[in-house]
């Protein structure tokens, strides 16, 4: 059976109340909010191992919530929603969404992404790793989620902070954007990769004229790398 505790944010009560009842089912343990307000409030009380966040909410929408978690935890966000269009997936992962359910829905593919994306989680964060990458006037932490620069620390989203680690930690490796969707993000991202091309530009202002031994470097109609200079 599974263990953790999931947070569902619908406005609709019957979704929520259906969903906690399959949530449950697998030995989960579930709360709902119905609406922006209330899922922060919960968010705090409860303290969710995921979050379940629909997207079209009376008050504080999902894109709003998401922005607020973000700025004080990296616990998983699935979002739901009804709409398809390319730019409410590509906004959702810039403000650091883990994955996307499209309604309507399964409530077995619910429970399989749940699944996934804690196991996920817990691959990418394990307890005992140490995981810090330095070069010149550059300090990245991924286990504090601390970005140095010059010594002084950058406030920098957790998408940001997981994209440039994973690029320094293989300095000169050239990755595509399908790879790096699929390797930071985490999952296949209907081959849409405009979400990388923001994360790399904010960074670079982040980084730009920092150090001349490492630079961020665009591979042109490949994708990028963290190089690094003799």
């Amino acid at each position: 059976m599974a263990t953790g505790k999931i947070l569902i944010v619908d406005d609709e009560k019957n979704i929520c109340e259906l969903l906690k009842l399959y949530i449950e089912k697998e030995g989960f343990e579930a709360q709902t909010a119905n609406d922006g307000e209330e899922a922060l409030k919960k968010f705090d009380s409860f303290a969710p191992d995921l979050m379940l966040l629909d997207i079209m909410l009376p008050g504080l929408d999902g894109w709003q919530v998401c922005r607020e978690i973000r700025k004080k935890s990296t616990k998983p966000i699935i979002m739901l929603t009804a709409k398809g269009e390319v730019f409410d997936k590509v906004l959702g992962l810039e403000l650091g969404a883990d994955d996307y359910i499209t309604k309507p829905f399964e409530a077995k593919e619910v429970i399989a992404r749940i699944n996934a994306v804690l196991r996920r989680t817990k691959q990418q964060k394990p307890e005992d790793s140490n995981r810090i990458v330095t070069y010149e006037n550059l300090s990245i932490n991924l286990t504090n989620y601390e970005l140095k620069v010059n010594g002084k620390q950058v406030d920098t989203p957790p998408k940001e902070m997981e994209l440039i680690y994973h690029l320094a930690s293989n300095p000169n490796r050239v990755f595509t954007r399908d790879q790096l969707l699929d390797e930071v993000w985490g999952f296949d991202y209907y081959g849409d990769s405009r979400t990388v091309d923001v994360h790399v530009k904010r960074l670079r202002e982040k980084l730009e004229g920092v150090s001349d031994k490492w630079d961020l470097k665009t591979v042109w109609g490949v994708g990028y790398k963290f190089e690094t200079k003799e």
